[in-house]
């Protein structure tokens, strides 16, 4: 497993920020290996877009990684988003018997219920990848959530046990360079998309309409096929899933 040197803090505004920060006054490069930092609590934790992450002090395991990408073109940075998201499936159900399945783009689930969601930064360097900052939130050991989000579960409540943060990362971390040099990654990506083969209802900016998930494109669009055979694809956000609470 490459050097990864872990820091921890007890509040900080965003993992993601205090790692940019970071850099910023260290000249943190790829002859320092990568770094993460880990927080007992997020002050705005950060989702992607405007989202953000409801988290208690020091029940979940809310960190960012910096990592340098060997000779990655940036037109294929979605391997980033596959190898990170099948890394933290293969890690829940370490833990758990419950199928771990990955809501297009980035979030983790359990059955309807999301886990974990991902934020990746990246910086390029001409058209390849320079670094890129991975921001995770996984629910760990919080009971109950009370803000508006509309479906959160965590491992307590899967589990009814505490879970040992410290041991859950290293082994995420282990993971995560597993799947990174696996060349089967976006094949293993495709089997566990939430909702794959299955019509369901979605919308877009024309309204609502029913729908197949049929795979991921190399660039990351999500492939669908509608109820009338008609094909689509669609970046992200610009299909909303639509889920019973």
């Amino acid at each position: 497993m490459r050097r990864v040197s872990i820091i921890h803090i007890d509040e900080t505004d965003s993992t993601n920020n205090w790692l940019r920060r970071y850099t910023a006054t260290t000249a943190y490069g790829t002859e320092n290996g990568d770094v993460a930092v880990v927080a007992d609590f997020q002050q705005a934790g950060r989702g992607c877009g405007s989202n953000s992450w409801e988290s208690e002090w020091g029940k979940n395991l809310t960190f960012s990684l910096l990592t340098h990408p060997e000779n990655l073109p940036a037109n294929q940075q979605f391997r980033i988003t596959e190898a990170v998201s099948v890394a933290i499936c293969e890690t829940l159900e370490h833990s758990i018997s419950n199928k771990v399945m990955i809501k297009w783009p980035n979030d983790i689930y359990v059955g309807d219920r999301k886990i974990c969601g991902i934020l990746i930064e990246n910086r390029l360097q001409g058209s390849a990848i320079r670094d890129c900052i991975i921001g995770i939130g996984l629910n760990v050991n919080q009971r109950q959530f009370v803000s508006d989000a509309p479906n959160p579960v965590s491992l307590w409540q899967l589990t009814h046990g505490d879970t040992d943060r410290d041991r859950l990362l290293l082994r995420l971390l282990k993971n995560m360079e597993r799947a990174w040099q696996r060349p089967t990654i976006g094949d293993d990506y495709r089997q566990r998309l939430y909702r794959l083969g299955e019509p369901h209802r979605y919308k877009d900016s024309t309204g609502l309409f029913t729908a197949t998930i049929t795979g991921v494109a190399s660039d990351g669009r999500l492939l669908l096929t509608d109820e009338d055979g008609w094909q689509r694809d669609y970046a992200f956000k610009e299909i909303q899933y639509i889920i019973q609470k």
